[in-house]
């Protein structure tokens, strides 16, 4: 017998073999229906996973988000299985869950058309209806790999032989037809799948590698039911108009050159102007909050990269390296070789401490050819990177400090959901993370004191840190519910050491500084992608390129727009006329689809009494008032930063 603990602190005695699903079966029918996979002992595993020991056991149900990342995995399964069914000649890659929904990477001569992932999605039904079990088997290996060598399923023979050498491999089989090489686990049967769509068809390579055979990856994306499923399919087609690469280019803000090369942005006037106001904000913060502002160069030798460990744990992320004088350079993806420079250029005393270096810095790095995207996916981009070096004492204020400083920035741009996760390591187990266990538990620590102070909840990310420590991420929900990656606060204790970083101590002796890596946009280019969408382009009044424009309906009244666009720019308001000989109605579509905040009409009436018809973006005529009325509002409007 085994002793099974539930989440309510209950104890279930059961005969060593048992499976979740008859515990489930046990407590309840309704549970035993609902119950979509379970968590043993913090492991996710069929329900038809033996248990075999004492354990701590979960069931979970649609009400779990765990349950989602399972459920879209079968998904995923259910679309390969389809294809085969229908495209015999298919050859599978990989298929896993995704954030939003999930993909299947497939090898097949003639590309997908809209048309076929239609006959697909029909087909994905049939099987859901079939209800066909998914049932986990051990096989040889070696057997497993006769048989994907007679299907000519050469990616699954390359995925067994790198990713396991036991005696016996995992394959779930779909009913009689369908089976895949994957460790799972799923949910019990596809006609558990009850909301799915296919999206798109794009292209990608064998393993991300562009020296790889070329693939052709199908997204889609399933729910635990129709109503949210319509919700995120409602979404996309929001996202679609607000996407900031069409909204870039028809409000003229910035472009990719394909001459100069992708995934590098050019930023037109109305974009560097929105950037700058940006960055005129974080430094002046910066400089308000205690740090100092630093400037470093683009490229470092690459020994520089070697002593950072980044040459070692980074290397696929860097741009090759060139070589000058016979030394080796290289780009830089970080700034923060750069900044441990800067303080170790002087012996610094715990009076010193702690040092707050801050910079806009502009870092590169290889992304791959199909990945790029816009802004948000670029290959040289600038980060508003700061390091802080203080004694261990200082860790939590100092990151309390960061956190405070991020949710600012949320507020100033008018973020107003969040959600924070806390990124740990995985105890050591895979090598990729350097320190040792007591460093990492006190960085750990630290994090988790600096959110403790602050009453912020955050989810526990195993395995997600950076390879130099753990890390506090603040994900941002945008105004149709998307969440985006901006501001992350690190601990670093490894690249003290490697620097051999430094301070000395009331008692005289020299000691390491701790260090806390903090970006809070994460990159600029990013952070205004994300800006332009959440805004659909139109801008706070304070962040927009143009704030007001004037429109006189005739000539007649040119001078006197003119003289009010004068008053509102020596004010400091960024305005403009429209001077052209057109009429007053297409100008204000011209202004509207700018997404001007403000327009000012200007008739003979409004000449004659000194006055101006002011028009709002969103809310539209507001009647008239008089350059000064206009104007008083305006500039609280700006100097407060309102984003309403």
């Amino acid at each position: 017998m085994v002793h099974v603990t539930l989440p309510d602190g209950s104890v279930k005695e059961v005969e060593a073999g048992a499976t979740p699903f008859q515990i489930a079966e046990s407590i309840s029918p309704r549970l035993a229906s609902a119950a979509l996979v379970a968590e043993l002992d913090g492991k996710l595993v069929d329900l038809t996973e033996p248990i075999t020991a004492d354990a701590k056991l979960r069931l979970l149900t649609d009400r779990d988000e765990e349950a989602l990342q399972v459920y879209r995995h079968t998904s995923a399964h259910l679309l390969a299985a389809a294809v085969l069914e229908l495209y015999p000649e298919t050859k599978l890659g990989v298929g896993p869950p995704t954030d939003t929904g999930f993909f299947y990477d497939m090898q097949r001569d003639q590309p997908f058309t809209p048309e076929d992932l239609e006959k697909i999605e029909q087909q994905m039904q049939r099987i859901v209806d079939r209800d066909e079990p998914n049932r986990r088997v051990w096989m040889d290996r070696d057997e497993a790999l006769k048989l994907y060598q007679e299907q000519g399923d050469t990616m699954k023979c390359e995925l067994i032989t790198e990713k396991t050498d036991d005696p016996k491999v995992s394959i779930y089989k779909t009913g009689d037809k369908f089976n895949d090489f994957c460790r799972g686990p799923h949910v019990p049967s596809m006609g558990r799948i009850k909301a799915f769509k296919l999206l798109s068809v794009a292209g990608s390579y064998w393993k991300g590698d562009e020296r790889n055979a070329r693939l052709q990856r199908v997204y889609g994306t399933s729910f635990f039911s129709k109503k949210d499923l319509a919700k995120y399919l409602n979404q996309i087609e929001e996202a679609k108009k607000r996407d900031h690469r069409k909204l870039g280019k028809e409000l003229d803000l910035f472009s990719v050159q394909e001459t100069a090369g992708p995934g590098l942005i050019f930023w037109h006037p109305k974009g560097g102007l929105v950037r700058k106001l940006i960055e005129d904000w974080l430094r002046d913060q910066y400089l308000a909050r205690g740090y100092g502002l630093v400037f470093t160069p683009h490229v470092a030798k690459r020994e520089l990269w070697k002593i950072s460990g980044h040459a070692d744990f980074y290397s696929d992320d860097m741009f090759k390296p060139m070589e000058l004088d016979d030394i080796e350079y290289q780009l830089r993806p970080m700034n923060c070789p750069f900044h441990i420079l800067i303080y170790k250029d002087t012996l610094r005393s715990y009076r010193d401490l702690p040092v707050r270096l801050g910079e806009l810095g502009t870092v590169y790095r290889y992304e791959r050819s199909g990945v790029m995207h816009g802004l948000l996916r670029v290959r040289g981009f600038t980060q508003d990177d700061a390091h802080i070096f203080c004694t261990p004492e200082q860790v939590t204020d100092e990151v309390v400090g960061c956190v405070d400083f991020a949710l600012d920035v949320l507020k100033t741009f008018g973020f107003e959901d969040y959600t924070v996760e806390l990124s740990t390591w995985d105890g050591g187990a895979s090598g990729k993370y350097a320190g040792d266990p007591e460093e990492w538990e006190r960085a750990e620590k630290g994090l988790k004191d600096a959110l403790a102070q602050r009453g912020i909840e955050a989810k526990v990310m195993p395995d997600e840190a950076a390879f130099y420590g753990p890390k506090i991420d603040v994900k941002m929900v945008d105004a149709i519910g998307r969440s985006w990656q901006l501001s992350t606060v690190q601990f670093d204790f490894n690249l003290p050491r490697r620097f051999e970083l430094e301070y000395v101590a009331e008692d005289g002796a020299k000691h390491r500084p701790f260090m806390v890596h903090r970006a809070l946009l994460g990159s600029v280019e990013r952070f205004m992608g994300v800006l332009i969408e959440h805004y659909a382009g139109a801008f706070p009044t304070w962040l927009a390129p143009l704030q007001v424009k004037v429109l006189p309906i005739t000539d007649a009244q040119l001078d006197y727009a003119r003289s009010v666009a004068a008053k509102l720019i020596a004010a400091g308001v960024r305005a403009d006329v429209d001077e052209r000989n057109e009429k007053v109605g297409f100008k204000i579509r011209e202004a509207t689809i700018e997404k001007v905040p403000y327009m000012l009409v200007v008739g003979a009436k409004e000449a004659e009494a000194g006055k101006v018809a002011v028009r709002e973006r969103k809310a539209g005529d507001k009647g008239q008032l008089t350059v000064e009325e206009f104007l008083g509002p305006l500039l609280e409007e700006i100097a407060e930063k309102r984003v309403s």
